[in-house]
């Protein structure tokens, strides 16, 4: 049985079945409407105008609907809506004219394979990329059909692979080795930066993430494209790969040593290699949560507060105090101490208790103990 589903300004017609699966006759996946959402709050944050866009596996038609009713017209130059499913594409003309979308001039629907689609129609200034599964299949083909300064959304679903469930998946898709440990989908999200800015590489072309981040089952970045040689070399050169120590919990750059340079621990476990690089711009982070008028999502707040700190990995409350012997102490007290030392510090999508900050380890240690401490006096 068929349902309309309003998401947004958005009104779509939708399969009946209760189970998500790519065998639905036209996917939508209600899971992913942040994501959705985010793609319209960014949009609307940028500088760019008369942007051509590129839904290449659009399903429902939802998102591309989504960029037509909300954003400002000067925005859309034009929208080419593709699905390789001939009934996939029924559905979107459908959902178009449900919209009073079915006569606008600025909408094109295509039948074809995605990469066919891409190289067919490029170029194209924003081009966004959400499979089910690994995105990997497509990067070439958007990358080569993206513009100069245009925008490049990827989403992987193959969160397995990326979060080191499924290591031996991640180094044949993504030609690197990841880690399981409470790191997992930062590190995780750092690789899949680093397998589209190689596909870009070969290409001539540099992808700069702009916007990232991780949620349930997926994660998404967000890349602004560049044409210079030297832009490309500066990314390869913050591609590496990150040691982990058990002993002491530090994740690092790897040194040529391979020891622990915070405890000297020589048994550090290997990942990458990745992006080290910055995952956000801030000043987009808190444009896309100042533009977020309806939500108020606490999830873009906190992404807005931790993409001023330019750090690789963050510290988890519980993770630390577990290792460390000491009592778990309240998250915004430990944010709270480490600002009034001079260190930022703020909360991180990543994890419910976790802290990112550039303090050292040792520090961040001591740290914990101190306010311990002092909260068992003041209880006495």
């Amino acid at each position: 049985m068929d349902a309309t589903v309003t998401e947004g300004k958005a009104k779509i017609m939708i399969s009946g079945s209760s189970k998500i699966s790519r065998k639905m006759p036209v996917f939508y996946n209600p899971a992913m409407k942040l994501d959705r959402d985010v793609s319209v709050l960014l949009l609307k944050s940028v500088k760019n105008k008369r942007l051509r866009i590129a839904d290449p596996l659009a399903a429902s038609g939802i998102r591309s609907i989504r960029f037509l009713l909300e954003l400002d017209k000067s925005k859309v130059k034009e929208v080419v809506i593709n699905d390789s499913s001939s009934s996939a594409v029924a559905n979107i003309k459908s959902n178009l004219r449900l919209n009073k979308l079915g006569k606008n001039k600025k909408i094109k629907v295509a039948n074809e394979e995605a990469s066919v689609f891409l190289l067919k129609n490029r170029p194209f200034d924003y081009i966004d990329i959400d499979p089910f599964g690994s995105p990997v299949y497509f990067l070439d083909s958007a990358i080569k059909s993206l513009s100069r300064d245009g925008i490049l959304a990827v989403t992987a679903t193959d969160t397995a692979a990326l979060a080191g469930t499924a290591p031996k998946a991640c180094l044949r898709k993504y030609w690197s080795v990841p880690l399981k440990n409470y790191l997992m989908h930062e590190l995780g999200l750092r690789i899949l930066i680093r397998r589209a800015q190689l596909a870009a590489a070969s290409n001539g072309k540099a992808l700069i993430p702009v916007y990232s981040y991780s949620k349930l089952h997926y994660m998404r970045v967000f890349f602004r494209c560049g044409n210079k040689i030297t832009d490309v070399n500066k990314i390869l050169k913050q591609h590496n790969f990150v040691s982990y120590c058990g002993t002491c919990l530090s994740a690092e750059i790897l040194s040529t040593k391979n020891i622990c340079s915070n405890c000297k621990n020589k048994k550090v476990v290997i990942a990458g290699p990745m992006w080290s690089g910055n995952l956000f711009d801030s000043g987009l982070a808190a444009s896309i949560y100042k533009n977020d008028s309806s939500s108020g999502d606490n999830f873009l707040k906190t992404i807005s507060e931790e993409s001023k700190i330019k750090t690789l990995g963050f510290y988890d409350t519980h993770i630390f105090s577990k290792r460390f012997k000491i009592r778990v102490p309240k998250l915004e007290a430990v944010i709270t101490v480490l600002r009034e030392n001079g260190f930022m510090a703020a909360r991180t999508h990543f994890s419910g208790n976790g802290i990112r900050s550039g303090i050292g380890n040792k520090e961040f240690v001591r740290l914990l103990r101190r306010i311990r401490q002092s909260t068992e006096k003041s209880e006495i």
